[in-house]
């Protein structure tokens, strides 16, 4: 089997948290995948979980926040970082009901730090399905039409 052969689509959960002052919770990623940039939390779905449970548990891996998984919100193609990272991630994004609490670094191998910013003025380097999640949740669009 080639080395492309065992290359493979992964599903993605990313979760929107906005807080009472109207901000979302974003981390500055260091790990392997989308380094520099920042996103919000998530993680792969594995076999046999929901997407609310993965929103859910992601966010509680990563941030140390219990949420409430509210509603999809987003479908992103992640396609770049295919060439810097050797991944394809298909993002499924999740708005969520913050409960409170301070979120902390519980992967620092993976998130150099979490903020709370205004979503009219957010960082230029957002990883793109954060990115896809946040526009699409202004717009009340779940998934833009494909390009012709």
């Amino acid at each position: 089997m080639s080395k492309d052969q065992k290359k493979a689509t992964k599903l993605g959960v990313g979760v929107l948290i906005p807080n009472s002052l109207g901000q979302i919770l974003l981390g500055l990623r260091i790990g392997s995948h989308a380094a520099g940039d920042w996103g919000a939390p998530g993680g792969s779905m594995e076999f046999g979980d929901s997407i609310s449970r993965t929103a859910a548990k992601e966010t509680l891996q990563e941030t140390g926040l219990h949420v409430t998984p509210l509603r999809m919100i987003c479908v992103c193609e992640e396609m770049r970082y295919i060439e810097s990272d050797g991944k394809h991630f298909v993002d499924i994004g999740v708005l969520a009901r913050y409960k409170g609490g301070e979120p902390r670094i519980m992967e620092p191998d993976k998130c150099l730090e979490w903020r709370w910013f205004d979503i009219d003025h957010l960082p230029p380097n957002l990883m793109e399905s954060t990115y896809d999640m946040i526009r699409n949740y202004r717009e009340g669009v779940i998934h833009r039409p494909f390009a012709v």
